[in-house]
C-alpha cells in the first residue's frame, strides 16, 4: 500500500496522522492496550496514537500524552506539556501518572538525512523513553518504541532484554517502505529482587497447591520444589516472571 494510502485514509477517519494506523496494526497483532489499562504516549503530538490508545483502553482507562509541542485536547486524554529529554518533565509524568500498564514512545529525531547520525540520534530518544518506562511501568507493565535500524540497536535491544521477559522487533504495514524504522516491543517489565542464577539462602514460608514449597525474597515469591515448609535451603533461582519466580535447592 502507497504511504497516500495511509495518509489520505487518516484524513477520511479522522486520525491526526498516518502514524496512528502503525498503533493499531502493533496492537492488533501484540495484544496491548486492554480495556481500563493506564497508558503513557511520549513525544505524542500530533496525537494520532492518543486518539487509538484512548479508543481502547475505553473510559475505564486513562491516556497521558507527553510532548513539548502542544497538543490539541482530546476526550479521554490528559496532556503534560515539556521535553522528555528533562528530567523535570520525566518528575512531572511520575507524579502524573503514578504507575503505568504501557508506556509507547513513536519519537523521532529531526532527520538530517545522514544516516549514521539519524540513526545514534534515534537510538538516544529510544534511551530517553526506557529510561522513563522503567520508571513508570509496574511489574509486568508493557513497552513499545519506535528506533531506526543500525549498528547501535543490538546492544539498545539487549538493554531493553534484561529488564522484560520477552521483546520482539515489529515492522507495521503502516510504515514507508523506504523508511528504516522498526518497534521494539517488549512485555512483562521485571521488576524482581532477583535474576536467574543467583544463589541465595531462603527459609521456606509455606508449600504451594502444586506441593512446592514458597520462599519471599523482598515480598517477590519463588517457588522451589522439594522443600517443605520450616526448612532454611541454599537455592539457585532457575526462572524469573514479573510476579512470581522458579528456584532448585542446592544445598
Amino acid at each position: 500500500m502507497t504511504k497516500d494510502h495511509y495518509y489520505n485514509k487518516s484524513k477520511q477517519e479522522g486520525y491526526r496522522s498516518r502514524s496512528a494506523y502503525k498503533l493499531q496494526q502493533i496492537d492488533d497483532e501484540a495484544d496491548l492496550l486492554h480495556e481500563g489499562a493506564t497508558v503513557v504516549d511520549l513525544g505524542a503530538a500530533p496525537g494520532g496514537w492518543l486518539q487509538v490508545a484512548a479508543q481502547r483502553v475505553g473510559e475505564s482507562g486513562t491516556v497521558v500524552g507527553v510532548d513539548l509541542q502542544r497538543i490539541d485536547p482530546l476526550d479521554g486524554v490528559e496532556t503534560v506539556r515539556g521535553d522528555m529529554t528533562d528530567e523535570e518533565t520525566r518528575e512531572d509524568v511520575v507524579e502524573t501518572v503514578g504507575e503505568a500498564d504501557v508506556v509507547m514512545s513513536d519519537m523521532a529525531p529531526n532527520m538530517t538525512g545522514e544516516y549514521t547520525v539519524d540513526h545514534a540520534r534515534s537510538v538516544h530518544l529510544a534511551r530517553q523513553a526506557f529510561e522513563t518506562a522503567t520508571e513508570l511501568l509496574e511489574s509486568g507493565g508493557d513497552f513499545v518504541v519506535k528506533v531506526f535500524q543500525g549498528p547501535d540497536l543490538d546492544d539498545f535491544r539487549a538493554d531493553v532484554e534484561d529488564e522484560f521477559q520477552y521483546v520482539r522487533t515489529m515492522s507495521p504495514d503502516a510504515s514507508r517502505d523506504e523508511s528504516s524504522e522498526v518497534y521494539l516491543v517488549a512485555r512483562g517489565r521485571l521488576t524482581a529482587p532477583v535474576s536467574e542464577g543467583d544463589r541465595l539462602e531462603v527459609t521456606i514460608e509455606d508449600v504451594g497447591s502444586e506441593g512446592d514449597g514458597v520462599a519471599k525474597v523482598e515480598n517477590y515469591t519463588l517457588f522451589v520444589p522439594g522443600t517443605e515448609e520450616g526448612e532454611t535451603v541454599e537455592i539457585r533461582v532457575d526462572e524469573v516472571k514479573p510476579r512470581f519466580g522458579f528456584a532448585e535447592r542446592v544445598d
